[in-house]
């Protein structure tokens, strides 16, 4: 969920061979860290020291020890100064250090000037390869974090409810399953001893791998790395994980929640990640159907323009969180399984039966009859302008280049033209048909009158819309067909959730 630290040791030859960000390599050779090394004339240097460590990699009953270790890091200070003081000494420097935690990644970050490099460089050293892990500062971050699965996200926040409580459902029984954070009963019961043991067992050499960016001296990098040596050696994390198992038919979860509106998510795990030879169709399809806060992508144009049922209508395939508070994902959050998913929020609750039918309606729409040749065209253009949007910074291009290195995919922008330019519209029919399927979907739907849509789904009944105003008669006559979509669950594969029992 945040951000997260330390750096690496390469090799000192390759290290001092200029990177660009198609290289993205491994620099590791006889060592056993690697670098992603991008030099420039910038006056600015960035920081991405990636672990590849997460909340995968929490011991069962502790869960969330591994965001905290990483909040402890960026958040604890150093044993020499303390986090105020870091942050005081940081301020004038007009910087920060950062750190972000997923399943499998952990990253820390920051960004200097140049003439304030050895200064900021010394501090986030220490933070890292000397941390404080005092007892003030474990007890002050575990309640943040507690708070916030409890009362942030629990309690106020519906977008992103939603849709981290559907992950907990698809990964059920994996270790993708709980939340980056952790679960509240885990984290109320770990002990600072606990993030000792997990900082000792994963924060290593073999586990690191160094981002570095900006027009650094060109001994830097091999300084930083000889200084990151003294981390233990470890063992490198097992590559890729198992993919979830996932019981046939729909599973619908309502969580009953005090709330005006109703959010709607649904989805299921697929197995193609950037890795795959089908990914840049898929990215394709989930553009089309819903690029994230783009008005003309499909779903936004049939549910929101056509009809104002809601504000937003996304669909993605890689997990993409925070969305409601950005416009574009954030780098670093590899992952050997990912999801394909469709975000609806919010929803008036008199019009919820009606929009889930319209989701899978439209989803189911585009699984039987493919894209069309214009719209593929179109998505093919957008996207292949889009990688440069994701890529503006050099924050972001250095963070583009370690997830090249973990997929092997070479740089991004340059992945992502070749690739699309070879697609075809048949390529991207055939996936739709290869991986979106209707039959393992599960839904989680954040409503306050919970029973009441239970008992709608479950009935089967039609569930008419009423407007405000006139809408086209092609509006009308699909609205008939919606209105009684079918939607396949029985009784025990609809659950009410109280809204207190997620992610404890």
């Amino acid at each position: 969920m945040r951000r997260t630290n330390t750096f690496l040791i390469a090799c000192l030859l390759l290290t001092l061979l200029p990177f660009s960000a198609a290289a993205g390599a491994n620099n590791s050779m006889k060592t056993k860290s690697a670098s992603v090394l991008q030099p420039s004339r910038s006056p600015l240097i960035t920081f991405r020291v990636l672990f590849m460590t997460g909340a995968a990699s929490d011991p069962k009953g502790k869960e969330g020890v591994a965001a905290l270790t990483a909040a402890l890091l960026a958040e604890g200070g150093s044993r020499a100064m303390s986090y105020d003081e870091i942050v005081e000494t940081m301020y004038p420097m007009a910087t920060s250090f950062g750190w972000q935690i997923d399943k499998e990644m952990t990253v820390f970050s920051g960004t200097t000037h140049l003439d304030n490099l050895e200064k900021y460089y010394s501090l986030i050293r220490d933070m890292l390869l000397d941390p404080g892990f005092r007892e003030d500062d474990f007890t002050r971050l575990k309640t943040n974090a507690v708070n916030f699965l409890k009362t942030s996200l629990r309690e106020g926040n519906d977008e992103e409810l939603g849709k981290e409580y559907l992950y907990n459902i698809i990964y059920a029984g994996h270790p993708y399953e709980h939340h980056n954070m952790g679960r509240i009963g885990a984290l109320e019961k770990l002990t600072l001893e606990d993030v000792r043991a997990f900082y000792r067992q994963n924060y290593t050499q073999a586990k690191m791998v160094l981002g570095l960016a900006g027009g650094y001296p060109a001994d830097f990098a091999a300084r930083v790395e000889r200084d990151f040596a003294r981390l233990p050696a470890g063992q490198p994390t097992k590559k890729g994980l198992a993919q979830p198992s996932v019981a046939p038919g729909t599973r619908i979860a309502i969580v009953k929640r005090e709330t005006r509106a109703t959010a709607i998510s649904l989805g299921f795990p697929i197995g193609v990640t950037r890795a795959h030879k089908d990914w840049p169709a898929l990215a394709l399809v989930a553009s089309y159907l819903g690029q994230h806060r783009n008005s003309a992508s499909h779903l936004y144009q049939r549910l929101r323009e056509a009809r104002g049922l809601n504000y937003g209508d996304y669909a993605y395939v890689e997990y993409f969180p925070r969305g409601m508070f950005q416009f574009t994902p954030d780098p670093n959050l590899g992952r050997s399984s990912q999801i394909f998913q469709i975000w609806i929020r919010p929803v008036e609750p008199q019009n919820s039966h009606f929009t889930l039918r319209a989701a899978l309606y439209e989803y189911d729409k585009l699984v039987r009859d493919g894209m069309k040749q214009q719209d593929f065209e179109g998505m093919r253009e957008f996207l292949s302008k889009y990688s440069n949007v994701l890529t503006a910074t050099q924050d972001r291009r250095l963070g583009y280049a370690l997830d090249s290195r973990y997929y092997g995919i070479g740089d991004y922008n340059t992945f992502m033209r070749e690739q699309l330019s070879r697609l075809t519209l048949a390529d991207v029919n055939r996936a739709i048909k290869q991986y979106l399927k209707s039959d393992r979907m599960r839904v989680v739907l954040i409503t306050k009158d919970a029973e009441g849509l239970r008992d709608a789904i479950l009935s089967g009944k039609p569930s008419p819309i009423t407007y405000n105003s006139a809408k086209p008669q092609e509006i009308m006559d699909e609205d008939k067909v919606i209105q009684s979509y079918k939607i396949n669950v029985k009784p025990d594969q609809i659950a009410i959730v109280p809204v207190e029992r997620v992610f404890q």
